[in-house]
């Protein structure tokens, strides 16, 4: 039996360790493309490209760039939560 919860634990550990890995590799994306939109001068273009399919739309640069921020935002927060209860956790 205790071998049992022992490998659940593990399992459980590396799912959040892989978590944590993505939510880094996509906080480090938002920040290159939060970067290359911020320094992209004002009359340049911007299209987005539809999930799943090879079609791009025009898009509103500061509004989606506003978009990317708030993004990012969200990303930190959860990595930052994410490092919180792992701190909770070891102090138990």
């Amino acid at each position: 039996m205790a071998g049992r919860e022992v490998r659940q634990e593990e399992r459980e550990e590396g799912a959040r360790l892989r978590h944590k890995e993505e939510l880094s590799r996509k906080i480090k994306e938002q920040k290159v493309v939060v970067d290359e939109l911020s320094n992209l001068k004002k009359n340049r273009k911007v299209y987005k490209q539809q999930p799943n399919s090879n079609i791009f739309f025009l898009v509103d640069r500061t509004e989606t760039l506003s978009q990317c921020k708030n993004t990012l935002d969200e990303l930190k927060k959860a990595h930052q939560e994410m490092e919180n209860s792992e701190k909770t956790k070891i102090e138990k």
